[in-house]
């Protein structure tokens, strides 16, 4: 017999569903562009910040979340990759040799 409040199979962590994990995400935010993982970022904060949800759809939204950062990080590294490019043949230009 356990405790009212002791986590049990049924109520407790051992319960959890599994969710999606980054390389599961990884694949299917693969061919959104920057401003569409933006805009599912911005969809996901708005569900949270709404409150309706249950505990595991938020835990769920909030790992989706992150995902989704991490995704427009990488887009947004890349942008500054190419930026570094553009102008590095200009401040070659610049240094006297």
């Amino acid at each position: 017999m356990t405790a009212r409040n002791e986590p049990t199979a049924r109520n407790g962590p051992t319960a959890r569903k599994p969710t999606a994990k980054k390389a599961d995400f990884a694949d299917e935010f693969a061919e959104l562009s920057y401003e569409q993982a933006r805009d599912a970022l911005a969809e996901v904060v708005r569900r949270l910040e709404g409150g309706a949800e249950t505990l595991e759809e938020s835990l769920a939204l909030w790992e989706r979340g992150e995902a989704l950062a991490r995704h427009c990080e990488q887009w947004l590294a890349g942008a500054q990759s190419r930026l570094d490019a553009a102008r590095a043949p200009d401040e070659a230009a610049d240094t006297p040799q």
